[in-house]
């Protein structure tokens, strides 16, 4: 007879390993392309934010999500609780680790306005043009805080001060898509927490069968 809780355990670790698999694949994709040369203001604006993300921490927790799957491979096979214990635990700390680069991205999201002025500073003129005809703006906090690039969208002075700062419309967009991430991230977590309860049901659905196997032992049953 299929047991059902082992078949749970087992969906809920596809899961778990597909979530891995995604973190590192995103992390990746974006470490390779995050210092291209954009070709509008909107791929500008996601370059920068690429930049502050924490791309390190989310490969080295996909790692260690690989490393929890393989554990509890054993885990399956092996009928007593010892690597299920180990891939309970492993899984949990995978849970919280997720949970932190969740919160750091959620914490960019308090000084996006703040923190993207400083790296406007920084950027060059054709970048700052492209966010400029982009988001339709002038300048960052206004024309001339700091002086606007001359482009399209801000022809002269005269224009440019009728025009609204960048800061407005780039926050609002970098907050929406850093949300988008975050959020994602802690559907992970989600998928973490089902996996550890999955697991918690299999440890006791594996003790229980240990309690009668030593029942039936005491009273000389013996299975064939």
């Amino acid at each position: 007879m299929v047991n059902k809780i082992l078949l749970s355990f087992i969906a809920a670790d596809v899961l778990f390993v597909s979530m891995g698999a995604l973190e590192l694949g995103f992390a990746i994709v974006v470490q390779n392309n995050k210092d291209e040369i954009p070709t509008d203001g909107e791929q500008a604006a996601r370059n920068l934010l690429y930049q502050r993300f924490p791309l390190t921490a989310g490969i080295v927790n996909a790692v260690f999500v690989f490393l929890t799957f393989a554990v509890s491979i054993p885990a399956m096979i092996v009928p007593t609780r010892g690597w299920l214990k180990v891939s309970g635990v492993m899984t949990a700390f995978c849970a919280t680790f997720t949970m932190i680069v969740g919160l750091y991205l959620w914490v960019l999201t308090l000084k996006t306005k703040e923190d993207m002025a400083v790296q406007w500073n920084l950027l060059n003129a054709d970048v700052q043009d492209l966010l400029q005809t982009s988001f339709q703006c002038c300048g960052y906090f206004n024309s001339t805080s700091p002086a606007f690039v001359t482009d399209i969208t801000c022809p002269s002075p005269a224009a440019a001060a009728l025009v609204r700062g960048c800061a407005a419309p780039v926050t609002t967009f970098a907050n929406v898509f850093i949300n988008d991430i975050f959020t994602a991230i802690f559907g992970m977590v989600g998928i973490s927490v089902v996996s550890i309860l999955a697991t918690a049901c299999l440890l006791k659905d594996r003790k229980e069968q240990e309690r009668f196997r030593h029942i039936d032992e005491k009273t000389g049953f013996r299975a064939f």
